[in-house]
């Protein structure tokens, strides 16, 4: 492999259709979901090789992740379970609040052990991509995180994390622990503004360097990013677009930088390339059914038209 290996749980998606408290919806869309899924899907739509490995239940949910990731090019590694595939609840209570409900305690993904992720996937990859989403989920998924970023870097694969706190899983202070130790083992990190303050209280950028990563990114929605990659400073304004749904903008950030990283890019294209998938991501709705091809993305920075 020369790709992306990745693993997570990966969710069914419903969410309400128009804007308002979820008792007053009546028409609702069903899809997949999963920070990892949606980054192993961006990387493939962009062109590159990507795997993704997760548990899934014996439902129709479970069945649908299969297809959806076969249909976008992506490698699933799914194996089955005798637990239910999570789901997540999604609405969007104003023109500006979106609220998510999880339905995962217990899930199928829930139950993913370091002995499911075998460790030549690991070794041969070109990039290892794990969140911190994962650790939060239970303790066996903590381990299979740790023990994979472990043998990923012992073989010389290169590892990334998306910070990606979830206070509904998780508290702050026991996320800032577990997660700054991944931050101080991976080679590229990337975070927000807050999920940065859960480790360094200024500087994110250089704070987080410090702790061990050659490659910070620091995702700020409509103000860009800041990245410091081996040394040098990078600062990429964000596109003007109009906004439909920013759910999946920062797994489609990840999955352009990544796509680009993987194909040899310099810093400055990865940048650019993430900038651009983050914002052609909250034109479209959903987690992952509008993440852009290269075509697309070509469009969206030189004005095209398409007819």
């Amino acid at each position: 492999m020369s790709g992306l290996f990745t693993f997570g749980e990966s969710m069914g998606v419903v969410a309400a259709d128009g804007i308002g408290p979820l008792a007053h919806a009546r028409t609702f869309s069903f899809g997949i979901g999963g920070a990892e899924t949606n980054v192993a899907i961006g990387v493939a739509r962009l062109g590159g090789e990507a795997t993704w490995l997760g548990r899934v239940g014996p439902d129709t949910t479970g069945a649908l992740i299969g297809r959806r990731l076969a249909d976008a090019g992506v490698r699933a590694l799914a194996i089955q379970d005798t637990m239910f595939t999570g789901l997540m609840v999604r609405y969007k209570r104003s023109g500006e609040f979106m609220h998510v409900d999880y339905h995962r305690a217990g899930s199928a993904g829930s139950r993913l052990t370091p002995a499911d992720i075998p460790a030549a996937e690991l070794r041969e990859a070109g990039m290892v991509h794990v969140t911190g989403i994962t650790p939060a989920l239970s303790e066996t998924c903590r381990a299979a995180v740790f023990q994979s970023v472990e043998t990923a870097l012992a073989a010389g694969v290169p590892v990334s994390l998306d910070v990606n706190y979830r206070s509904k899983l998780w508290s702050r202070p026991e996320a800032a622990t577990v997660l700054r130790d991944l931050v101080s083992m991976v080679d590229i990190v990337f975070a927000g503004p807050e999920e940065a303050s859960l480790f360094v209280d200024d500087d994110h950028v250089g704070g987080l360097a410090k702790l061990g990563p050659t490659e910070v990114i620091i995702k700020d929605g409509g103000r860009g990013c800041v990245a410091q990659i081996n040394g040098e400073r990078y600062e990429v304004p964000a596109l003007p677009v109009t906004v439909v749904d920013p759910v999946g903008a920062g797994d489609a950030f990840v999955a352009g930088y990544l796509a680009d990283r993987l194909a040899g890019e310099a810093p400055e294209r990865c940048l650019t390339t993430a900038i651009a998938a983050g914002a052609f991501a909250v034109t479209v709705p959903g987690d992952c059914e509008g993440l852009p091809d290269r075509a697309e993305l070509a469009a969206l920075t030189g004005g095209d038209i398409r007819r």
